[in-house]
């Protein structure tokens, strides 16, 4: 059966770790919600309740909390073919610290917590996906801390361009800046001395 290019990517994701007949594909795509988000727009802010956990099919979106002076760290950028969201509000239903911000327009698919906890009643080898999927967004952050930690941020800056190429040019001095942990002004030396390499 032919699927819509947004349906491709998403079971294309989910087929790099587990099978899935026809029917099952069916009845995951039939539990998932189309989400658009307007550049500059919040798709979450901090406070709110985590009502979704998002698959990206088009766009950028930066995922961010703010410290004590307003000032952004920013933990991640979601593009096409990411998962991104807050996995312990969505789990716990408390309010999540996070903002996710949408950087360019863009195309999300959604699944809720009551549609999440149906998918692994009637398709329990979602668990095993989900599982995968978690594990390595926590591999990817308990290395992005130890970064934090011994590397420099001129190294922290040369890891992001080799690890994602396709988010390098597609986001600004600043935001950049504030997932290195420094200041643009810091973070524009750096690029030209980089670049000069």
């Amino acid at each position: 059966m032919e699927h819509k290019e947004s349906h491709t990517l998403i079971l294309n994701n989910i087929a790099r770790f587990i099978d899935l007949t026809e029917l099952e594909k069916q009845k995951y795509l039939s539990l998932l919600t189309e989400i658009k988000v307007k550049k500059k727009a919040f798709l979450m802010q901090a406070g709110d309740l985590t009502k979704y956990e998002y698959f990206i099919i088009k766009g950028c979106l930066k995922v961010y909390t703010l410290d004590e002076d307003g000032a952004p760290h920013i933990s991640m950028f979601a593009v096409e073919d990411y998962w991104t969201g807050d996995m312990a509000s969505f789990m716990t239903k408390k309010p999540t610290r996070y903002f996710i911000k949408a950087t360019e327009n863009s195309e999300l698919l959604g699944i809720s917590r009551a549609n999440y906890d149906l998918l692994f009643q009637e398709i329990p080898k979602f668990e095993k996906f989900y599982r995968i999927l978690y594990q390595k967004s926590l591999i990817s952050y308990i290395q992005r801390s130890n970064h934090g930690i011994s590397l420099t941020a001129e190294e922290r800056y040369i890891q992001f361009k080799k690890k994602y190429p396709k988010i390098v040019n597609r986001i600004t001095q600043k935001d950049l800046a504030g997932y290195i942990g420094i200041t643009p002004e810091f973070m524009s030396k750096i690029i030209t001395k980089v670049n000069k390499m």
